[in-house]
């Protein structure tokens, strides 16, 4: 009999992720192979990926920045800033392209300006991608789809 753990194509493929819901924040873990099936949240039935960037708050930040197992792209903006309102179609239209890769998320730094500071945000548009509570990568500026896209794709590789 061996002692030794399979770590090969399976185990991965059966690697459970925990997934914090975009409707309540509870977290559900999920097999990384079925990421991709419309799973639902096990509290409140709704799908995990609902093809939109969610809004975060006070309330569900850590749920999402801290806990979910998921990379985490984070869309500071505030309503009065011009190229954040420029990019916030290209933020959301990239959002089916990475799901469920990626969680893409909005906060809003003029209703959640302690979280703007604890992400030591300067300027606005930013986006910072976070993985289990670790700044994995920050960019400033607006972005057209395209661009997002390949953005969070090549962070991807460094989560």
């Amino acid at each position: 009999m061996s002692d030794t753990i399979d770590h090969g194509p399976r185990a991965e493929a059966d690697e459970m992720l925990v997934v914090a819901c975009p409707s309540d924040a509870s977290l559900n873990r999920v097999p990384r192979a079925k990421l991709d099936r419309n799973p639902s949240c096990g509290r409140c039935h709704k799908q995990l990926f609902q093809g939109r960037a969610i809004e975060l708050n006070a309330a569900n930040f850590d749920s999402h920045a801290l806990k979910s197992e998921l990379p985490l792209v984070i869309d500071f903006w505030a309503e009065w800033c011009g190229p954040c309102r420029m990019m916030t179609p290209n933020f959301e239209m990239a959002v089916p392209r990475l799901e469920p890769r990626a969680r893409l998320a909005k906060l809003d730094t003029e209703a959640e300006p302690a979280i703007a500071r604890r992400c030591s945000i300067r300027g606005i548009p930013s986006m910072v991608m976070i993985r289990k509570g670790r700044e994995v990568a920050r960019t400033s500026g607006a972005m057209p789809m395209a661009a997002i896209v390949d953005w969070v794709e090549q962070a991807l590789q460094r989560a």
